[in-house]
């Protein structure tokens, strides 16, 4: 049944560019765009500075968690400098201290990693809901029926060829420079 699936997609994609088999539609241009919205992200002014901001983010987290780091390392090493002078109640008692230090480091450190992740969605998810209303705006302006992401290395190649002339990506750049400055 997947590959009925499947074909039944393909069949429909190529009904699409096609147009109707009765030719109702044959007359009438179908002008399909591309772009890039990672591409739209990195480049815009607002998409810039969205990203600087989860980089300094990232980058307060992780300072936290390398000073975290480096007093565990400390922690471990004072532990096994004193490991042979003390006695074994000492020395549990030392190690129960490291230990429940080790916890929080790592409970420290999952929630440091699902804040970056939380915010990454947050930014990811705007920008999104922006860039999709930007590229149905230059679509309608410019006279495409439909717009695609062409995709890119790091996500899901959806368009495998396409001219340089139907890509809108600086279009959709501009327009969203405009919009939000």
């Amino acid at each position: 049944m997947r590959g009925w699936g499947r074909w039944l997609v393909a069949a429909g994609a190529v009904g699409l560019l096609h147009g109707p088999v009765d030719g109702s539609l044959a007359a009438e241009a179908f002008k399909v765009g591309v772009m890039d919205q990672q591409a739209v992200v990195e480049r815009t002014k607002a998409g810039k500075r969205a990203l600087d901001a989860l980089k300094d983010f990232t980058a307060g987290r992780q300072r936290i968690i390398s000073s975290d780091d480096e007093e565990m390392k400390a922690l471990e090493k004072a532990l096994k400098d004193q490991e042979s002078g003390l006695s074994e109640a000492a020395k549990r008692e030392k190690q129960e201290q490291f230990r429940k230090k080790f916890e929080a480091y790592q409970a420290r450190l999952q929630e440091f990693n699902r804040e970056i992740q939380q915010k990454q969605k947050e930014v990811g998810d705007e920008y999104m809901g922006k860039i999709k209303q930007v590229a149905a705006d230059v679509a309608q302006k410019e006279g495409y029926a439909a717009i695609l992401d062409k995709g890119n290395e790091n996500t899901l190649r959806i368009v495998l060829y396409h001219s340089a002339a139907v890509d809108v990506t600086d279009l959709v750049v501009k327009e969203f420079d405009k919009r939000y400055k």
